[in-house]
């Protein structure tokens, strides 16, 4: 099971703002807002993530570790994502570690390791360098969910 890591600083100021604009439509890149039901409360809790999609294959990175919507997700097993006003059900498969060391050296270092923006924020804002440098590491304490769409 995943560590809960130091959430910086910024991340409680700017999650109501990405919240704002994620429910405005698609003006933050690949991010959504994903809704899953609080394993204890049932409560349905919602919280900005970022989705990495390659392909037709879409994941989520607990970039924080074993944080409440991880747990959340876990219990549940489904989510719905939001951007804008387009909502759908997914289904969540939380990765075992060599899937995800494989997803971090495969999929997420060549994905967001192009741009020196994505590399800046993962290193100095979000403090998830380990994810490039270190993805063993990584995925050690970082869980990674795949998403599937659900069929209505």
């Amino acid at each position: 099971m995943a560590a809960q890591l130091r959430v910086p600083r910024l991340v409680p100021i700017f999650n109501p703002i990405a919240h704002r604009l994620l429910r405005l439509g698609p003006l933050m890149g690949p991010n959504a807002l994903l809704g899953v039901r609080g394993r204890k409360s049932g409560h349905l809790r919602t919280t900005p993530v970022a989705l990495v999609e390659v392909g037709r294959r879409r994941w989520t990175v607990g970039t924080f570790g074993n944080v409440n919507w991880v747990r959340n997700l876990r219990a549940a097993g489904e989510a719905t994502l939001t951007v804008g006003r387009r909502t759908e059900r997914v289904r969540a498969v939380e990765l075992n570690r060599a899937e995800a060391v494989s997803f971090f050296v495969d999929v997420l270092a060549p994905y967001a390791g192009r741009t020196r923006l994505a590399r800046w924020l993962l290193g100095s804002v979000l403090h998830s360098g380990d994810i490039l440098d270190d993805p063993r590491g990584a995925a050690t304490r970082r869980p990674v969910f795949e998403l599937f769409r659900e069929v209505d």
